[in-house]
């Protein structure tokens, strides 16, 4: 299990922008996480004093990204990771800030290679759905960049 400061240490986001708690389990394809950072008031993606449930696509990400660290070799620095595309995504509900406790975040990985990646993903509070959909991750836009050259 990791907490949350050793999952800021796995991804690029920092301070209040790190939204996971923590990682209560994971394998080479599946990574499931929580977080409190929803109810926070000084969450940084909430708007007008809330925190809309597509919000919950960031807490996704950030899970892909703390799999993908993971998964990488003993001595691999930590790659970029852009999220290319969402599909399917299905709201279940209109926010996230009204929740007490725990929300808890699950990513799957379904397939990908060296540079690319897709994730079916969902959060969920208390056994209930709340949003989920896939998402297309590129791992390393310069390493692209340099094949197309």
């Amino acid at each position: 299990m990791l907490d949350h400061a050793a999952i800021a240490a796995r991804i690029p986001h920092q301070g209040s922008m790190c939204l996971l708690a923590s990682v209560v389990d994971w394998s080479e394809t599946r990574i499931v996480c929580r977080a409190v950072s929803h109810a926070d008031p000084d969450n940084p993606l909430r708007a007008e004093g809330r925190l809309g449930a597509a919000s919950g696509i960031e807490y996704a990400a950030q899970a892909m990204a703390v799999h993908g660290s993971l998964l990488a070799k003993v001595g691999d620095g930590p790659r970029q990771g852009y999220l290319t595309s969402v599909r399917n995504v299905q709201l279940h509900v209109a926010r996230l800030d009204d929740l007490l406790g725990e929300v808890d975040v699950e990513a799957e990985r379904l397939s990908g290679d060296a540079n690319h990646v897709l994730y079916q993903f969902s959060v969920s509070h208390a056994g209930r759905c709340l949003l989920e959909g896939r998402a297309a991750v590129i791992l390393d836009a310069e390493a692209l960049k340099e094949t197309r050259s």
